[in-house]
């Protein structure tokens, strides 16, 4: 058996007191809902990192997944989660499955996520990370920015990349009530925005100060 010191705890000791320190730091931020927290707590965000960053899965900042792309920061997983306003057993789509953290985290409050990745290389990795934790997550390979309507009306839909502008396919697939976050504005720094949809209207509140990868796609930054 091997032993450890109190300054060498065992690695799930570890991890623990690393995720309780990073839902610390997001309350801290004004996050407040406790099923979106509760969400993260039982989701190891170490098994979505790849290795020589899993060390740092628990620290409020966003790393890289290969291929260019990122998952998000903790914080903003918990805000846009948080902005969609969803519960159990609301139909969610993700646009931007990537490590497939963000897609957990909604399934473990209860809800039905679609996920499209463009990515198939990422989307065969989130998958298998998916069956390992025995997640049910329906994706697809393919353009997210042009939605998936078989499923659609949404009562919410979530984007995980930042567009030039909110594209016109994903507001038709939006339930009446029902919200889409997305990351809008240009390469370098953006604003999520949350737009709300009252019938044949759409409201929309904006958060400035976020960065998020370039939306590729039809709707997006194109190929």
């Amino acid at each position: 058996m091997t032993e450890h010191s109190h300054l060498d705890p065992p690695r799930g000791r570890r991890i623990d007191a690393d995720r309780e320190e990073m839902l610390d730091l997001i309350r801290s931020r004004g996050i407040s809902n406790e099923l979106v927290l509760g969400a993260m707590r039982v989701v190891d965000r170490h098994l979505f990192v790849p290795g020589p960053f899993a060390s740092r899965a628990y620290e409020d900042t966003a790393l890289p997944i290969g291929h260019g792309q990122t998952i998000s920061q903790p914080y903003t997983v918990a805000f846009m989660t948080e902005a969609l306003g969803c519960t159990r057993g609301d139909k969610v789509l993700e646009v931007g499955t990537g490590s497939g953290y963000q897609a957990a985290v909604l399934s473990a409050m209860g809800i039905r996520v679609f996920s499209i990745e463009r990515n198939l290389e990422l989307l065969g990795a989130a998958r298998k990370t998916f069956d390992r934790l025995s997640l049910r997550v329906v994706t697809r390979g393919g353009d997210g920015t042009v939605g998936w309507s078989q499923h659609a009306p949404y009562q919410g839909i979530l984007v995980t990349a930042a567009a030039p502008e909110v594209p016109e396919q994903l507001l038709k697939q939006l339930a009446d009530g029902a919200k889409l976050v997305i990351p809008v504005g240009d390469r370098e720094i953006q604003s999520i925005v949350v737009v709300t949809r009252h019938g044949e209207d759409f409201e929309r509140v904006a958060s400035a100060g976020f960065k998020f990868v370039p939306l590729i796609g039809k709707a997006g930054w194109g190929k």
